[in-house]
């Protein structure tokens, strides 16, 4: 039996919930599934998208269609919870910033771009990047640089928990985090390779990371700007003083992010680091030896 339109029966769906100031909440923040598009400005080759209300599968195909006519500068606007912002882009000479909040999984398998976020970030930052420079000039979420193989990120406040979990060097490519703020816990968890470091700026008096520090870690390095005591740290990693090829790698690093984020260089590197790194390649090796 062939059924037509008038047989089938229509499923009524009703208005849009409404919220106490009667807006409809769901619609305020990372778009609905659609095809509706954000009004586009270009000057030269600088591209303004204003992303209130898109969708993100359809934003970030603005964000390519921008790019590759010619774009090397995309402005989001008016961002408020839209996930995947950057995934995939591989194109070494572009930068887009983002004027708002972008929800999880922002740079996720990014290849090259520059990303500057203005505002906050939410989890997943860098989820398994690749390549090119993501910078948050406000605080950071949970599990940022997830995965991630090359490639930096530099955080101007704090982050969440789990920052570097599974990080790992792939191939010649050395992925490096670093962190203006503080760290929570389960910083550089079973992380495989890179570096990590967190400058805790504006704090010499307390602890700038959480406990479980380098827990289950059996490549890379990590440098905390202060003292971190033995029971914030995991049982596969050890604490010690920076030699001297480590404080000329600090300094390194240091003075690439304070010129990125607009920071006096030798105020960040008066007071002392220390390194932690793991005592085994394999510490979980006993496990599955018999």
């Amino acid at each position: 039996m062939t059924l037509d339109s008038a047989t089938v029966r229509k499923v009524p769906t009703g208005p849009a919930r409404k919220g106490p100031t009667g807006i409809e909440p769901a619609r305020l923040t990372a778009g609905q599934p659609g095809t509706a598009r954000g009004s586009a400005a270009r000057e030269g080759k600088r591209a303004v998208i204003d992303g209130s209300g898109v969708y993100y599968k359809t934003l970030n195909e603005q964000i390519r269609e921008e790019i590759e006519q010619g774009a090397v500068e995309v402005v989001l606007e008016n961002i408020v919870g839209q996930r995947y912002i950057g995934t995939g882009l591989a194109y070494p000479d572009v930068t887009v910033a983002v004027n708002g909040v972008p929800g999880n999984d922002l740079a996720a398998f990014m290849n090259g771009p520059t990303l500057v976020v203005n505002e906050n970030a939410q989890d997943g930052v860098a989820n398994t990047m690749n390549s090119g420079l993501v910078i948050v000039n406000g605080n950071a979420g949970d599990v940022l640089g997830y995965g991630m193989r090359g490639g930096s990120v530099y955080v101007r406040g704090d982050v969440g928990y789990r920052v570097g979990i599974h990080m790992k060097a792939f191939g010649a490519s050395l992925p490096l985090i670093v962190i203006g703020g503080h760290a929570r816990d389960f910083l550089g968890e079973y992380m495989a390779g890179g570096e990590i470091v967190v400058l805790g700026i504006g704090d010499d008096d307390t602890s700038v990371v959480g406990s479980y520090v380098g827990t289950g870690m059996h490549a890379g390095v990590m440098y905390v700007r202060g003292q971190v005591a033995a029971h914030q740290l995991g049982k596969e990693v050890r604490v010690e003083e920076p030699g001297e090829a480590d404080l000329a790698r600090i300094a390194a690093i240091v003075d690439d992010y304070c010129r990125e984020m607009k920071l006096e260089p030798l105020e960040v590197l008066e007071r002392p680091f220390v390194k932690i790194y793991p005592f085994t390649s394999r510490p979980y090796g006993r496990m599955y030896v018999y």
